[in-house]
């Protein structure tokens, strides 16, 4: 094989073209990744709607919510970023965001890396110009290079782990993450009463990861029943409410409250993406309750608040930005651990790697036909 297939758009609202690229030359510090699955973000929608704030290099690849499996690698590229061994054939996942390790905030913030002043970024701000063309996930194969952008990194899946689940650990880690930011407020304890704004593959996600962090009762908030809030519940919300059906914040914030109990959820967090979310999700919060924004991370617009409310509820308000490298155990070690407990695989819609699909699987993801739409280059590293 002397040719690989990447898919690259050319900016908003336009269509997938999938190019060739040549075999790269692998440097001593770099490794070629089969894409074994990669999953349609909600990021990557609102970039094709032309929400991204920040100039992006069109033409690229997008698809950061990868799995796959190392073909080929430099004889310096032994480890990943955490010290675990890698080599021909050892599955892998890439964080997206990769701090760089030397800015203001990795050196005196590491917690708050995620917040890097010049991260590595594979799907979204490596362009396709930049030779070997390879650096995203809706692709056959992804190039990383530790010379070439020092600050990429790596993680290695367990041997034995679907590389479907591994296409999930991104995003759930995500989630992980921003309960922990509560938890480190003290605004999210175990048997706390949770509501999930939300019922897209973060809001989902985030019901399980809630549950496995010691949630006492989960509530999720979204549309449609089929297949989203339907699935919410086999991952363990106790009760899902319809936006399609409550169609008035005053009804949803009524119905929130009755399931549980009139003084209001513990924690409300929004994983919508929808910029009414916010102003609703406050008033479904007890007082000195603790709200958390993980669901903007591109701009949809401003809405009209009265930030009254926050001081009147005695409320914490967080926002939660990705996460960074030392989180990723805690995504990945969920979905290996409870692999047979929650219905993981039935998140995902499989897509071919064609132009054909890779538009289809955009347009079911934004028509809400799917929960996770998923692309797989190559059906027998998944099946």
């Amino acid at each position: 094989m002397d040719q690989i297939r990447v898919c690259t758009h050319a900016g908003p609202g336009s269509e997938p073209v999938i190019r060739t690229v040549p075999w790269p030359k692998v440097g001593k510090k770099a490794a070629l990744i089969k894409v074994g699955a990669c999953g349609v973000c909600g990021t990557d929608l609102h970039i094709l709607k032309g929400h991204w704030p920040k100039p992006l290099p069109w033409p690229f690849t997008l698809g950061h919510e990868l799995g796959g499996v190392i073909v080929e690698c430099g004889d310096e590229f032994t480890e990943d970023f955490m010290s675990k061994p890698l080599k021909v054939g050892s599955k892998v996942m890439i964080p997206p965001l990769m701090p760089c390790g030397r800015c203001y905030y990795c050196i005196h913030y590491p917690q708050t890396a995620n917040k890097c002043l010049t991260p590595v970024y594979y799907g979204r701000y490596l362009g396709f110009d930049k030779a070997p063309h390879m650096w995203g996930g809706w692709a056959e194969y992804v190039y990383v290079d530790l010379e070439m952008l020092p600050g990429t990194k790596i993680y290695k899946l367990p041997d034995d782990m679907s590389l479907r689940l591994g296409a999930l650990s991104e995003p759930l880690t995500s989630c992980i993450r921003a309960f922990n930011r509560a938890s480190r407020a003290g605004g999210f304890s175990w048997g706390g009463t949770v509501v999930i704004q939300g019922s897209g593959p973060i809001g989902i996600l985030a019901v399980a990861a809630a549950k496995e962090m010691g949630a006492g009762r989960v509530i999720c908030v979204g549309a449609p029943e089929e297949p989203r809030l339907k699935l919410a519940r086999e991952f363990g919300a106790e009760a899902t409410v319809n936006i399609e059906e409550i169609k008035s914040p005053q009804e949803r914030i009524a119905r929130v409250r009755d399931i549980v109990g009139g003084f209001g959820a513990d924690l409300v967090m929004d994983c919508s993406g929808h910029p009414t979310a916010g102003p609703e999700g406050i008033e479904m919060l007890r007082d000195g309750g603790t709200y958390v924004e993980m669901g903007q991370f591109t701009d949809a617009g401003s809405i009209e608040t009265s930030w009254h409310r926050i001081c009147t509820k005695d409320l914490n308000v967080l926002g939660s930005w990705g996460f960074t490298g030392n989180d990723l155990p805690l995504g990945v070690d969920m979905l290996y651990r409870t692999r047979d407990k929650y219905p993981w695989l039935k998140m995902q819609t499989i897509y071919p790697f064609t132009e054909a699909g890779v538009a289809q699987a955009v347009r079911d993801a934004m028509a809400m036909k799917t929960v996770k739409s998923t692309i797989v280059p190559w059906p027998e590293l998944v099946d």
